[in-house]
């Protein structure tokens, strides 16, 4: 004679029945519960980051003409390339090559960074010689290869060529007598590009949404974590807040000394700005050099040059996951209400 199951009929059972199918719904098949987090694991992610201090105020009318300019092909020697040629708004501030091409189809030495969320960070391009986004700015349209405009006088000349973009820099500087000027032209492209901060799902776990990452994710974001990938990729940007040295740990093949082209210090050879981690899975190719194609190239590589961490091909994927919940919109909060 059969011996019932204890269960069944059972209202108890019935419960565990379908906690249990909410957990394998919750986390997939094969991935662990979500773990858990504490205030002083996520610390170094949730620090606000802290740009260089900026005299622009962002007004709509500075942000409306940056965004013009931004967008504008005649401020290049031969009307082909903008802002956005290199910082494609379309593809979350890049334009998914390995280098850019400037003008006459000239390649520049580096990967253009994203420009979403670029004026939080704490100094701008790869080696830092710009401080803040405004100084940025006017850098790619004065470089040969890239816009290839010849001189600042060049510029103003061709600001002024355009009747609308005189009447933007009216509106945007009231009260001067000259407003079509190279620093108002910094600081109107620097305030548009100030607007251009993201918001992900991270940001709702970090202020205590709990359930805003998966469990999938949260299981990347400790593999992240106890990678140790937050000793260079802090702050709430998960990056951009500091130089390091590419291959701290084993060599990374580079002909590029990084800072020191910059600073002609033999110090500074081989450090970089640190890359935000924001919008990642949405930037290749990776790296100063657009050499990596993929993220969990990217993610192996920098395990093993920055950390000396051969990871496996799971931890790869997981930590991807998690990256790839970095992934935002702009936050019209950042825009300015007037």
């Amino acid at each position: 004679m059969k011996t019932a199951s204890p269960c069944r009929g059972s209202a108890r059972c019935a419960a565990a029945f379908a906690a249990a199918a909410l957990l394998v719904v919750a986390c997939g098949p094969g991935t662990p519960p979500a773990p858990s987090f504490t205030d002083a694991d996520l610390g170094a992610l949730r620090i606000q980051p802290t740009p260089p201090p900026s005299t622009n105020k962002v007004t709509l009318a500075k942000v409306e003409l940056g965004k013009l300019l931004y967008h504008d092909k005649s401020l290049s020697k031969d009307g082909t390339v903008s802002c956005a040629s290199c910082h494609d708004l379309d593809k979350a501030g890049v334009d998914r090559k390995p280098v850019s091409e400037g003008v006459a189809g000239q390649k520049g030495g580096r990967n253009a960074p994203t420009s979403l969320n670029a004026a939080l960070h704490f100094v701008q391009f790869w080696d830092g010689r710009a401080t803040t986004i405004e100084d940025q700015a006017i850098g790619p349209v004065l470089n040969p290869i890239e816009h290839g405009v010849e001189n600042e006088a060049a510029l103003v000349a061709k600001l002024a060529a355009n009747a609308e973009t005189v009447v933007g820099f009216r509106k945007a500087f009231p009260g001067e007598a000259d407003p079509v000027s190279p620093a108002n032209f910094q600081a109107a492209v620097g305030a548009f590009e100030r607007t251009l901060i993201t918001r992900s799902r991270f940001d709702d776990f970090l202020d205590g949404k709990s359930d805003a990452l998966t469990a999938a994710e949260q299981v990347g974001l400790r593999k992240f974590l106890d990678t140790g990938c937050q000793t260079c990729h802090m702050s709430r940007l998960l990056g951009g807040t500091m130089f390091q040295k590419l291959g701290l740990v084993q060599p990374f093949p580079t002909k590029d000394v990084g800072r020191a082209e910059h600073t002609k210090q033999d110090a500074d050879k081989f450090f970089f700005k640190v890359p935000s981690l924001l919008n990642i899975a949405d930037t290749a190719p990776y790296y100063h050099d657009g050499s990596i194609a993929t993220l969990e190239e990217s993610i192996d590589k920098m395990a093993w040059s920055q950390r000396g961490i051969r990871l496996t091909q799971a931890d790869i994927a997981s930590i991807a996951t998690f990256l790839k919940a970095l992934s935002g919109k702009v936050d019209p909060r950042f825009l300015p209400k007037e």
